[in-house]
């Protein structure tokens, strides 16, 4: 809009799940690709895991498909994913390499632990909110793929959610 020797310019942006969508005539592939799952992670870390995400953040195109995917990697005897909850996704983890025990607890009342131990091949499902947990109880790394069904699934890590909030829960 022109008004004497002012211009004043309107710029209208669509976004959904808090992500700005593309025109579609604008995507490219760059939009629908990542790449590097296939590189090992550091796992000298406390817990002796690293897991590499990839949803809407590295890919964009994933925005309202309701999809992601993660790489875990695992330090041997005893690589640890902590207890954790996804709140906008269910878990389906393949085990590639090594061996991992998992698990989660059921809702309340019942909190019942359904836990198996894996081999590569093996699959698990960890339904949406339920507290699940990977452990490495092998005496090499371990590698697993996950597909979650959100593009922006969050995590919720139990400790830290009740051990270190911010601000931190009064004792009194």
């Amino acid at each position: 809009m022109l008004h004497g020797n002012n211009f004043l310019l309107f710029i209208y942006a669509v976004f959904v799940n808090g992500k700005f969508c593309k025109d579609p005539k604008l995507a490219k592939a760059e939009d629908f690709y990542y790449s590097g799952l296939n590189i090992p992670r550091n796992t000298s870390n406390p817990v002796g895991s690293t897991v590499t995400p990839v949803n809407v953040a590295q890919i964009p195109g994933f925005n309202t498909l309701g999809i992601s995917l993660v790489r875990i990697d695992y330090a041997p005897n005893g690589g640890l994913n902590p207890p954790h909850t996804h709140p906008r996704a269910t878990e389906i983890l393949v085990v590639v390499e090594g061996t991992l025990y998992v698990g989660f607890v059921t809702s309340n009342t019942d909190n019942r632990l359904i836990a198996k131990v894996l081999f590569p091949g093996d699959v698990f499902v960890f339904p949406i909110g339920l507290i699940h947990f990977q452990f490495n109880v092998g005496k090499t790394k371990a590698v697993a793929f996950a597909g979650l069904s959100s593009q922006n699934p969050g995590v919720i890590t139990i400790a830290n959610a009740v051990f270190g909030p911010n601000p931190s829960i009064n004792p009194d």
